[in-house]
């Protein structure tokens, strides 16, 4: 899956798989990506039940091009393995990826992919064309985040886990991400970034809890996008356009962006841009820019110099 064209993961809504009318509703939102829900938010009475549930909503269609991941529970409990079995047999054609919480170590995402290739095989599926989604909620995942991120080539993205991580380090905060914590997590984040610009996938936040503190949201986004974070998961759709804005460079830098790399490469490594020198480095943030702005819609890729993606 590595060395595909990039997709938009701005912003990726959180869908509580036991539900079938927010199932159903969240169909007419704009996020990028969603991630339909069978740990967190479904109770253990209601785990079997939901898993029909999010089957039923992805083969009904409706999802438009979005980005369609299920999490599931983590391997820690009883419920993990039917829960990839009963989904990906049920929907697998029209799923993405898998979001795989709790990930202590390599070894987690090796047994999903393994499993993932026998369903493939049984099914008639192609090949590994569903995708991984570890995402990062302990000291452990994140001692381990390189080696996670590198363990299958189906890992599409890292995610951060900012609740579970905090609980698992002994965090004070009341509130995930609020002041005056709001710099807390930035080693994680840029320890997961590191981890995924080496495997060369996309790396994603974790949710703002205080969802109607979109002030708050927004000024969490612009950090994590500063530390070279794809997107983010959103909890509400009052904060999906404020995620693509933040995540999206504007007309004038994907403009900027397309121009630096293409004068480098005509320079052949060091030219000048106006009165500004640019270089391969230069050229290398360039790609990211265009690529992310590519993914967010701002150009047709067929009319635009050719740049290096994350996955």
């Amino acid at each position: 899956m590595r060395g595909s064209p990039l997709r938009a993961r701005r912003s990726v809504l959180a869908v509580p798989g036991n539900d079938p009318h927010k199932l159903e509703k969240a169909k007419g939102f704009t996020s990028d990506a969603v991630f339909l829900d069978l740990e967190d938010a479904v109770p253990p009475a209601d785990k079997s039940r939901a898993r029909g549930h999010v089957v039923d909503a992805l083969t009904s269609g409706g999802w438009g091009d979005r980005v369609r991941t299920v999490r599931v529970n983590d391997l820690s409990t009883r419920w993990t393995y039917r829960d990839v079995i009963e989904v990906v047999e049920g929907a697998g054609r029209h799923l993405d990826a898998i979001v795989l919480p709790k990930v202590q170590g390599a070894d987690h995402v090796v047994w999903l992919d393994l499993l993932l290739t026998q369903i493939e095989l049984t099914m008639g599926y192609e090949s590994g064309e569903i995708g991984i989604e570890p995402q990062i909620e302990s000291a452990a995942g994140l001692l381990w985040a390189a080696d996670i991120a590198a363990a299958s080539p189906r890992v599409t993205s890292l995610v951060f886990g900012p609740g579970d991580f905090a609980a698992d380090l002994g965090m004070s905060s009341p509130f995930v991400g609020a002041e005056p914590f709001t710099g807390a997590f930035d080693s994680a984040l840029l320890t997961i970034r590191a981890a995924a610009t080496t495997a060369d996938v996309q790396a994603i936040d974790g949710p703002w809890q205080r969802v109607a503190d979109l002030d708050g949201f927004r000024a969490r986004a612009t950090r994590s996008a500063a530390l070279g974070f794809d997107g983010t998961w959103v909890l509400h759709p009052s904060q999906v356009d404020i995620a693509h804005e933040v995540f999206s460079p504007t007309r004038e830098a994907f403009d900027r962006a397309r121009e630096v790399v293409a004068v480098v490469d005509e320079g052949r490594g060091v030219a000048m841009l106006g009165d500004v020198m640019v270089d391969e480095a230069s050229r290398k943030l360039a790609e990211r820019t265009v690529a992310r702005g590519l993914a967010g819609g701002l150009g047709e890729q067929s009319h635009a110099p050719e740049v290096a993606t994350d996955q």
